[in-house]
């Protein structure tokens, strides 16, 4: 079998300096070593977000104006905690949290009066009221320390130290634990760095036993192996070069290069394994398979590259660097085989040859009996298929956004245990804030003005579990009812005075709530803290926000609402929103690309319609389900496009050289439902065998990726058995 010349010259070549080119490979990968040990990740939050999302803007603000916006809570059961005893146990945790590298200050039941907080009188009593919800429980069960943490950008210890060693301080304490969105976002990304090292191997080891069981050779479980590592560590140093980060969106960096990798592989072991049956020796055999698959995988990996490129359009930046690195990688499969294939598949002679697979006679049969199903009734199976696809796309009307958190852990992990215990004893997890527009000298008329807002949040917004700012504060620690104080520089007086003893008692707490903005001097800001609780649906929450805003701008028309549960709440909406955008570019781009490669804009379309349909499929049925979209889910429909196109290719591709080898359509079908066939149904078992390992992950996220892809990896192997026969058979023509 001869293709045309210039594709024969390079294979030629490609198999001649196969030496050379396996010592190119592993000279590169010797470069690559080093840097690639250095990718790190980005773990903030805020980069999630586009630049210019108002939402970051408002973030941002506070950040600067307030000195840092995280807060934890470390919180334990006390019941006697109004007694000296009480006291003197909370008064040895402060000094604990104290010591902690990164810890900014300690805002407890203390640090108001001290020990007097304990007397029964006005003041202590105002203040112990001002106070529940952060710093105890309305009934004195549960003792809490608000720990403010010194932002990142202004420390070297790295936050998941600080955490370890807030746990660490309060875990003496009967049920003791800490909780807050940077407790949830260091072990968000603790679970991701390790299940990048665990699963990752783990999978990858899974992975090459069902190759070996599959073709029962170690060479050929070897290759894969060699292609897939050599992508990925050449992949992590020119994101080094290049200054990427990985997030938790790239987390899948792994398995999708594992997907490209395999699957390509195994199309090239089925097409040796077909040349040695033919009685072909190793490089003629290996000839073969190069002038069959040339192509093939070149326009694989470059659609993959410009399905995954598609995410390039979005506005959230780790969802554009994800995109660029999935790119990246897919385009250096194609580096990978031609520097490695052909030296590890021809050197020595011991264990050259795949074997065949127990029971591959009865998936012939069955491929065979796919095929005849279709030819035996095309259109009936063609309305079976539009019937099932429109009954289970519906679903994807019901789909739902994941804003909880806490859901994207295990239900039985730390952080989950911390935010119940936090949700049942401290009435809400949730932290967020409304920011005001303030005078540079505050005042009674200003503060009472903040006050009508606080109340009427209380009253209309009873989701809301606490509501406090400087104004309250102030409130509580004045003599007298300031309401009732007739002259207004009185009143100013006696606010001036109570802002002064707060500042001298309380100074971190007090620049927590009211300050100037750097970059903008000369404008002052007030904060409003509010809790919330963090377990509830996404529908609830956003209803919550909006009405927070509308009031808050009603009393203040500048006022802003932000902070990381407002943040947290719109994450996956944000990536949701891209992500169709996203899929509908990959759609036409992947389109693009098989016009150029068939040069038929029919042939294009066939190729398209057996990928969309199992994302379809997928979406609609995690709606029937009632499963919500979180970022494994929100990633599935630009990159499984990408991922099972690969397939349709290599199918079309051998379709149409056996037509043009004179082939009638049946023998062409016939022919390529085979090798093709099985090279698919291989390559589609080991991948979702491998996959099977992110189930074992901490992060939901993982899973859910781990069990849609697969899915959306099945439905495209019936949608290219199946489906893309159907198509060929009905829009061909049935000649011979």
């Amino acid at each position: 079998m001869e293709r045309d010349s210039l594709t024969s010259k390079l294979v030629d070549r490609w198999i001649r300096g196969r030496w050379w080119l396996l010592a190119i490979g592993v000279v590169v990968a010797a470069l690559s070593l080093l840097p690639a040990q250095h990718l790190a990740f980005d773990r903030s939050i805020e980069n999630m977000f586009a630049p210019s999302d108002p939402l970051l803007v408002s973030y941002r603000r506070l950040q600067r104006t307030f000195g840092g916006n995280e807060l934890v809570l470390a919180a334990y059961e006390d019941p006697r905690l109004l007694t000296p005893q009480g006291i003197e146990r909370l008064a040895k945790l402060e000094a604990r949290l104290l010591r902690v590298p990164g810890v900014k200050a300690v805002l407890s039941l203390r640090s108001p009066l001290g020990d007097e907080i304990l007397e029964d009188r006005a003041l202590a009593r105002r203040y112990r009221e001002l106070f529940t919800g952060y710093t105890h429980s309305d009934d004195y069960q549960t003792a809490a320390a608000v720990v403010m943490l010194v932002p990142e950008r202004e420390t070297d210890v790295p936050r998941a130290e600080t955490v370890e060693q807030l746990r660490a301080a309060v875990a003496p304490l009967d049920s003791g634990t800490v909780a807050g969105e940077p407790v949830m976002i260091v072990d968000g990304f603790r679970f991701i760095e390790e299940d990048g090292q665990r699963l990752g191997t783990s999978s990858t080891v899974l992975l090459m036993l069902t190759i070996a069981a599959c073709f029962r050779s170690l060479r050929w479980m070897l290759v894969p192996l060699a292609v897939v590592q050599w992508t990925l560590l050449v992949t992590r140093a020119v994101l080094v070069w290049g200054g990427v980060r990985l997030s938790m969106v790239s987390s899948m960096l792994t398995a999708i290069v594992t997907v490209v990798g395999v699957a390509t592989v195994v199309h090239i072991i089925v097409r040796f394994r077909e040349g040695r049956d033919r009685g072909l020796s190793p490089s003629e055999a290996l000839r073969f398979a190069g002038l069959l698959l040339a192509g093939p995988i070149v326009w694989a990996c470059l659609t993959d590259a410009v399905g995954f490129g598609s995410l390039l359009t979005g506005n959230v930046g780790p969802v554009r660097d994800f995109g660029l690195m999935m790119a990246l990688g897919a385009t250096l499969v194609i580096a990978a085989v031609a520097l490695l294939v052909p030296g590890l598949a021809l050197a020595g002679r011991i264990d050259v040859d795949p074997q065949r697979v127990w029971g591959e006679v009865w998936l012939g049969r069955g491929l065979g009996q796919a095929l005849r199903t279709v030819r035996w009734r095309p259109k009936s199976i063609a309305l079976g298929v539009l019937l099932v696809t429109a009954a289970m796309t519906a679903g994807s009307a019901r789909l739902e956004v994941e804003s909880d958190f806490t859901r994207n852990f295990r239900r039985g992990s730390r952080i989950v245990q911390s935010y119940q215990f936090i949700e049942q004893r401290l009435g809400g997890a949730g932290v967020w804030d409304i920011i005001l527009p303030a005078p540079e000298r505050l005042n009674w008329q200003y503060l009472s003005r903040v006050l009508a807002l606080e109340e009427r949040l209380r009253r209309e917004v009873p989701q809301l579990t606490k509501v406090l700012s400087l104004a309250d504060a102030v409130e509580a620690g004045a003599p007298v009812d300031l309401k009732r104080v007739p002259l207004a520089a009185v009143r100013n007086t006696m606010v001036r005075t109570s802002l002064t003893v707060m500042r001298g008692r309380m100074p971190e707490f007090y620049s927590a709530l009211y300050g100037e903005d750097p970059q903008h001097p000369g404008e002052h800001f007030l904060r409003i803290m509010l809790r919330a609780r963090e377990q509830q649906p996404s529908d609830q929450k956003q209803a919550m926000i909006e009405q927070v805003r509308r009031i808050s701008r009603e009393e203040f028309p500048e006022a802003e609402v932000t902070g990381y549960f407002v943040l947290l709440t719109r994450l996956i909406e944000s990536i949701v929103r891209d992500q169709w955008v996203a899929f509908g570019v990959a759609a036409t781009g992947i389109w693009l690309m098989m016009l150029i490669a068939f040069r038929s804009p029919l042939l294009a379309l066939i190729a398209l319609v057996p990928n969309v349909l199992p994302v379809l499929l997928v979406m609609g049925l995690m709606g029937w389900l009632g499963l919500k979209i979180n970022m494994g889910a929100a990633m599935i429909a630009a990159v499984s496009i990408g991922l099972s196109v690969d397939s349709s290719i290599h199918y079309l591709t051998a379709f149409r050289r056996r037509r043009d080898e004179g082939a009638s359509l049946n023998e062409a079908l016939d022919s390529v439902q085979q090798s093709v066939g099985r090279a698919v149904s291989f390559a589609t078992l080991a991948l979702v065998v491998g996959f099977s390992t992110l189930c074992l992950s901490q992060f939901v996220p993982t899973i859910y990726f781990g069990v849609l892809v697969s899915l959306t990896m099945l439905g495209g192997l019936a949608g290219n058995l199946i489906v893309l026969p159907l198509l060929l058979h009905l829009t061909a023509g049935n000649r011979g």
